[in-house]
């Protein structure tokens, strides 16, 4: 509570001792945005989070959870039920000092985001304008009309609100495809595991983490496991994922540029990658080798988006084919996997 009332541009308009105290205040004094946590007396976090839902989709939620197996667990739960984001706390509650940079480093510059002013249309570019600018100097193809390749691979970025766009995704496919997808969402160790668990427990599509060395196949998705860059490679006629812990790259590892990047220059124009919600610009410089290996890129849109960095950085830099609602991108893939 302390640290929050440092920050001027943050105020404190109240705080409750359970969940069930939680919903009555939130239709009381309509907050900006609230935090759970898992462990409340009443009502635990996730049930006041299922309820706050009924009431309000858009209400941005940050989950406080601890960084364990069962905390991992109740993450996950949480952001495929709707939670915008989460933030682990340490497991050492003594340490007192590693509480406080949890907060200043995780939870005020995930408020700030998710509290941001929807942008008069047209967006304003939103990601880091020089960048933009880099990329766009950097594209020597350009999107045009609809895809005349065979798609062989979809590759998909995702940060901030993507397990449960990735929930929407593989609940609304009724037959696997008939490509490999490869996923990289920004998430720490443990957590891709239980989300990719979640994945294939709700569709017909099994995911999986991404083994070093493994072999990719038709029909299967596979996640980057948390903490650890997924890379693709040839060898022969197999498609092979390798892992490694090279330095972060915007900040991530895995990154979205990562997986890009090799995937371009296996796959060319037979790619098709897919960036949903997310903060920041990671996949920004991966797309611009994906379209000019004459690749196709989709992005999610800004109104089904929890953020819009990710998407919104390609949309900005004219790299996306389409720009599409969550709802319409589980057809619009099967569409062009299936396009001969």
């Amino acid at each position: 509570m302390t640290t929050l009332l440092r920050h001027a541009d943050i105020e404190v308009v109240g705080t409750a001792e359970d969940g069930l105290e939680a919903i009555e205040m939130i239709g009381r004094i309509k907050p900006d945005l609230i935090t759970l946590d898992v462990e409340m007396p009443k009502m635990d976090g996730l049930t006041a989070l299922k309820e706050i839902r009924k009431l309000d989709r858009d209400l941005p939620i940050i989950m406080f959870s601890s960084l364990t197996q069962r905390g991992g667990e109740a993450t996950i739960t949480a952001l495929t039920n709707g939670a915008s984001d989460y933030v682990g706390k340490p497991s050492d509650k003594t340490n007192m000092a590693e509480a406080l940079r949890v907060l200043e480093d995780e939870l005020i510059p995930k408020i700030r985001e998710l509290c941001k002013p929807t942008p008069v249309k047209p967006s304003k570019i939103i990601s880091p304008k020089e960048i933009i600018a880099e990329v766009k100097q950097q594209i020597f193809a350009k999107p045009s009309g609809l895809p005349s390749s065979r798609i062989e691979a979809l590759c998909i970025g995702v940060s901030t609100g993507g397990p449960a766009a990735l929930m929407e995704l593989f609940e609304a496919w009724k037959s696997p495809l008939s490509v490999p997808i490869f996923i990289v969402q920004h998430m720490p160790p443990k957590f891709t595991e239980l989300l990719a668990s979640r994945l294939t427990s709700v569709g017909v599509i099994p995911v999986e983490e991404a083994q070093h060395g493994q072999e990719a196949f038709p029909g299967k998705a596979y996640i980057a496991p948390g903490g650890r860059h997924l890379e693709l490679r040839k060898s022969g006629a197999k498609v092979v994922m390798m892992l490694n812990e090279d330095p972060p790259e915007n900040s991530c590892r895995p990154a979205v540029d990562v997986l890009f990047r090799s995937a371009a220059k296996i796959y060319g124009s037979h790619l098709l990658a897919l960036v949903l919600t997310g903060m920041g610009y990671d996949g920004l410089k991966g797309a611009v080798d994906i379209v000019n290996a004459n690749g196709s890129v989709l992005v999610q849109d800004e109104k089904t988006s929890v953020i819009w960095g990710m998407p919104g950085a390609i949309a900005n830099a004219n790299l996306a084919e389409k720009i599409l609602p969550l709802g319409d991108i589980p057809n619009e893939i099967i569409f062009r996997t299936q396009k001969k």
